[in-house]
């Protein structure tokens, strides 16, 4: 009897069809889950970095503004050229426009709006800096 169970026990060499099967289908369910919540990481992380780019671009417009008080908006070009900002790298891999502005408001408590536009169209037109967020991409 023992022998039988030795010999039966060293033909088991390898994985049947079957196993291999259920392992590629187990695989491919949980792919097929995954992959969604990770294609929504990505488009989330992009539109951060816009936010924080937007934030970042009205750090610097407040820099201008304290150089430059009788001023009622600035470009983002005259940030880059006048020093008060680097260049920023676009998360959708264009580049941001000439477009991209800041607005001084001066009726409000120092708020200053912003619009940020890409080669691909406008992510914020004109958004409160104290509303910055996901949400107000367009």
């Amino acid at each position: 009897m023992i022998k039988k169970l030795r010999k039966m026990l060293k033909n088991e060499d390898g994985l049947t069809l079957i196993e291999l099967l259920v392992v590629v289908v187990i695989l491919g369910i949980i792919a097929a889950i995954a992959i969604p919540s990770v294609g929504g990481l990505i488009d989330n992380s992009r539109q951060d970095a816009h936010v924080a780019n937007a934030q970042t671009m009205v750090s610097s417009a407040r820099l201008y503004q304290a150089s430059n008080p009788d001023a009622t908006s600035v470009t983002l070009l005259e940030l880059q050229e006048g020093g008060y900002i680097e260049s920023m790298e676009d998360p959708d891999g264009g580049d941001y426009t000439d477009a991209s502005s800041v607005t001084f408001d001066t009726n409000t408590a120092g708020d200053h709006t912003v619009t940020l536009a890409n080669s691909d169209g406008t992510i914020f037109n004109g958004v409160a800096r104290s509303n910055l967020s996901r949400d107000e991409i367009q």
